[in-house]
């Protein structure tokens, strides 16, 4: 230390001279002052030549304070494991006269507080992200960082390193191969760039440039990236790397790279490298390199609140979120659109053997989504993941049988990058309505029964408005009566809440006297001057309705006699099966029945036709898709209790991203305004006559 202190220079500016492998196209030298100190900063590149660089180092040690040594392999730890490149080791021990640094500390510093940085600013970015690793050894601590956000990690080590056509899939297979790296470089060390084996350049191309296709996020140097990378596998793929130059920017940009994080920050007018910057500290510290430690380091990167570079190279951001959602089979039927059966055995017991074939199948994947957009700027894409079992099947076997099938599906989401998955139709209401899988799934799950509630008495709202059958003063009351069928459920309790607080009249339908008296208390705490009622047979005052909402889990029982309904009535069903089949409906002309729940989306759907016209959704779907443009990747709505604060906020974020009510739609696809004015005629018409029974 004596040494090294009798060779700094005697003035009040301090000197950092980097030498560096890299290209002396980039050398540069500025004045600056950094923590109360004055600087003046030199790079010197010796474009690869590590003779040269070598012989710099020994030659100008003498003339500055603190030296970097820039564009060389770092050391690195991987678990209990030290690796060192002897190449490095021989140009730090060259300087002996004042401190010198590569700036591998402070780099992986840099590494973790970028990921944790990036991760906050863009709303849980990183959450099941595919994440390939060029090289997960010299970048172990971040790896392990970013298996926080994400199981779906690769590392392509064995290729690039050993020639071994294979990836490492987790953290501890990563550790794994270091321990055996580490025992085989004891005997026979060798340059962990060349391969051995002659025709692996082609087979380690293809299977790197496969594996970048595949992930969501690439991290290496801009040497790697550009080595093994193109516009064809790097296309909207983010990139974590350091020390971005303006040649690499236009390879990113060529590539059509989403987002680069630069880890190296710009502290100064320039980019500088972490050796620099690392450099800096010491000479502002007036300490040797071990005498600072990593805790003083991330002190001071958090005292300069220093944050990383995020580059668009495109010049705009895509904010892409990724969602799954389960479907299934409504009937039969669903399934001979899908399979390749003959109309002549839609009835016959073969199809009966195929429904229950098909509910043992695995799920698979139904369709790709794209082109959702929502106009604050976030995107979403996603799958529609298909379960075999038609409601019947389901109902004929334990919950167990289903949540399994759901657990299998949530698993296929998360290797395919969901960062959320929701339940629809029947999977949504099997045993404890979603509670089980969400505690089992490893991603967040939601059944949409929020959104459901709130698109249902959307959907109401605008049809008694266009139907013109009931005069409404604005701010007041509707002067009419309404019906919550199935009240008692999840959709079906929150519905009863939001008519309670917008009509005049409310009756609670259910099986459970006891149950149905609860939920009222519950309403008239929450809306005292509303008026609820109970009853356990509906059927009875169906003739006084203006607005019937049926809200159950029958899977085809006959839920009310719709003969019994007043002309002009408004029918709301929000369950999955249906309530009221199409054949049903069709007696009464006179009655607007809803197909509540469809959402329309904003940007350009496309997926594969799930009975809705375009760019129309189910609201439980929606509610999935909400949550993935707002970031929010949590468990959201579960259990048979929907919660009203939820019913708000959904309905909130809904219209922050774009979502609106799509066209009134029934059995037999959207009504136009000419349906619903022949409705209301023939309801006007049929007053003149009816009698409630």
């Amino acid at each position: 230390m004596a040494q090294r202190q009798q060779g700094k220079m005697d003035h009040t500016m301090k000197k950092v001279i980097n030498i560096s492998l890299g290209s002396s196209e980039q050398d540069y030298e500025f004045k600056t002052r950094f923590l109360d100190e004055d600087f003046t900063v030199q790079r010197i590149g010796t474009n690869g030549n590590e003779t040269e660089a070598w012989e710099q180092l020994q030659r100008l040690q003498s003339k500055c304070d603190v030296m970097g040594v820039g564009m060389v392999p770092d050391e690195y730890n991987v678990g209990e494991y030290k690796f060192e490149n002897s190449g490095t080791k021989k140009l730090t021990r060259v300087v002996t006269r004042v401190p010198v640094t590569t700036g591998a500390r402070i780099r992986r510093i840099l590494q973790n507080h970028a990921i944790r940085y990036t991760q906050k600013k863009l709303g849980n970015y990183f959450n099941n992200n595919k994440v390939l690793f060029l090289s997960g050894m010299a970048n172990y601590e971040m790896a392990t960082l970013m298996a926080e956000y994400t199981p779906n990690l690769k590392f392509a080590d064995p290729i690039i390193q050993a020639g071994i056509p294979k990836m490492l899939k987790s953290i501890s297979a990563l550790e794994l191969y270091a321990r055996g790296r580490y025992n085989l470089n004891k005997l026979s060390p060798f340059d962990t760039e060349q391969s051995h084996i002659p025709s692996l350049p082609q087979i380690k191309n293809h299977l790197i440039k496969k594996a970048m296709k595949d992930s969501h996020v690439v991290v290496g140097t801009c040497a790697s990236l550009k080595k093994y990378g193109d516009n064809e596998c790097l296309v909207d793929k983010t990139i974590i790397t350091s020390f971005v130059t303006d040649a690499d920017f236009e390879f990113f940009k060529e590539a059509k790279v989403n987002l680069v994080i630069d880890v190296t920050p710009n502290v100064f007018d320039k980019v500088v490298g972490a050796n620099v910057l690392e450099a800096m500290i010491l000479g502002a510290s007036d300490v040797d390199s071990e005498e600072l430690s990593n805790a003083c380091l991330e002190d001071i990167v958090k005292e300069l609140d220093i944050k990383p570079r995020l580059l668009h190279p495109t010049g705009t951001f895509k904010n892409i979120r990724r969602f799954a959602f389960v479907i299934h089979p409504l009937s039969q039927e669903y399934i001979r659109n899908v399979t390749p059966i003959p109309k002549r055995f839609a009835h016959t017991p073969l199809m009966n053997a195929v429904e229950k074939a098909t509910a043992l199948a695995p799920p698979f994947i139904y369709s790709e989504v794209k082109g959702i957009k929502s106009p604050c700027g976030a995107e979403a894409e996603g799958w529609l993941i298909t379960v075999g079992g038609t409601p019947k099947e389901m109902l004929s076997h334990s919950p167990e049988f289903t949540y399994k099938r759901l657990l299998a599906a949530a698993k296929m989401a998360e290797k395919l990058g969901a960062q959320i998955i929701g339940l629809g139709a029947f999977t949504k209401v099997v045993g404890d309505a979603g509670i089980t899988v969400a505690r089992r799934a490893t991603i967040p799950v939601t059944t949409g029964n929020s959104y459901s509630a709130s698109g249902a008495l959307w959907a109401a709202a605008d049809a008694m408005k266009r139907l013109k059958l009931v005069e409404h003063e604005e701010g007041k009351r509707i002067p009419a009566k309404s019906m919550v069928i199935g009240a008692t459920g999840s959709i079906g309790s929150v519905s009863a809440r939001l008519l309670a607080m917008a009509f005049d009249e409310v009756y609670l339908g259910g099986r459970n006297e006891k149950t149905l008296n609860k939920l009222r208390d519950s309403i008239l705490k929450d809306t005292p001057d509303a008026k609820v009622f109970i009853t356990t047979n509906p059927d009875d005052q169906l003739g006084d309705m203006d607005v019937v909402v049926t809200s159950t889990s029958g899977a085809g029982k006959k839920i009310l006699d719709i003969m019994k309904v007043k002309p002009g009535c408004i029918i709301t069903d929000v369950a999955r099966p249906l309530d009221l089949p199409a054949e049903e409906v069709a007696k009464r002309p006179d009655v607007l029945v809803i197909e509540s729940g469809e959402i329309l989306v904003p940007g350009k759907l496309d997926m594969k036709s799930i009975q809705l016209p375009e760019n129309v959704v189910f609201a439980c779907m929606a509610e999935t898709i909400v949550l993935a443009l707002e970031g929010r990747f949590e468990v959201f709505t579960i259990g048979r209790n929907t919660e009203w604060e939820k019913v708000k906020e959904i309905y909130s974020l809904g219209l922050k991203h774009g979502m609106k009510l799509a066209a009134i739609s029934g059995v037999n696809g959207a009504y136009t305004d000419e349906d619903l004015q022949k409705v209301r005629e023939l309801a006007l018409e049929a007053r003149k006559t009816w009698k409630s029974k």
